[in-house]
């Protein structure tokens, strides 16, 4: 309880300025470029697709600081045959994941990793548009592959913008977890929100020693599914 109040009035510190800079990523943007073909991928490969904004996307570091390019080297270094694709974009939204997601479905993943919505209640946006925004991905990338295994990231907004849409906006992802029969993690930047030296100078994003606390908190959750 103590780690959860302070992680809420640590981010209404943190997102009291905004998103904006998401939208200046210097060095991450979106993984895969469009006008060019997708890599090569094995048959015998199984692909874990992460798909979520800036935190997915390593705001500001290199490719391989960010905790998917972390995941894929534990993956590696146990010689499990699982490729991670990494989707993320910065500044997305959840109405911007589900524009998205047709194209990224070109690789057909076998697990999915959900990590959006964090920037829609930034903004304060109607949180029956996110949820069925959420849906509306997953729904597609169950169409894709019906045995997909989904993780859905839980993310917290600050209590500023009122106690009713704080609660609600944290249910959303334990809801849709249930709902989807997805793992569900309850907060993905525990251990690493609020701590200075884990994040860059804007307060939000986590520094490559950061990511490597939010991918050891991603590999609890995702090792037993492989």
């Amino acid at each position: 309880m103590f780690s959860q109040v302070r992680n809420l009035i640590i981010l209404t510190l943190l997102f009291s300025c905004g998103t904006a800079s998401e939208s200046t990523n210097e060095k991450s943007e979106t993984p895969v470029d469009k006008n060019e073909p997708a890599q090569p991928i094995s048959d015998s490969e199984k692909i874990i697709l992460f798909f979520g904004n800036s935190i997915t996307a390593g705001y500001q570091l290199d490719m391989d600081q960010a905790f998917p390019a972390l995941i894929q080297e534990k993956i590696d270094s146990l010689g499990i045959n699982y490729k991670t694709i990494n989707a993320g974009l910065s500044g997305e939204t959840s109405a911007g994941g589900k524009n998205r997601i047709e194209w990224v479905l070109r690789t057909t993943p076998d697990i999915f990793f959900l990590e959006l919505g964090a920037n829609d209640g930034l903004r304060g946006l109607p949180l029956d548009q996110t949820i069925q925004s959420l849906q509306d991905i997953i729904d597609a990338v169950k169409k894709e592959n019906p045995e997909v295994k989904i993780i859905i990231a839980g993310m917290m907004v600050p209590p500023n913008l009122g106690e009713d849409y704080t609660n609600q906006f944290k249910n959303i992802f334990s809801d849709l977890a249930q709902k989807n029969e997805a793992v569900y993690i309850p907060f993905l930047l525990e251990g690493v929100a609020g701590i200075p030296e884990l994040n860059l100078r804007d307060g939000i994003h986590p520094t490559p020693e950061g990511h490597e606390i939010v991918a050891e908190t991603v590999w609890s959750y995702l090792s037993p599914l492989l």
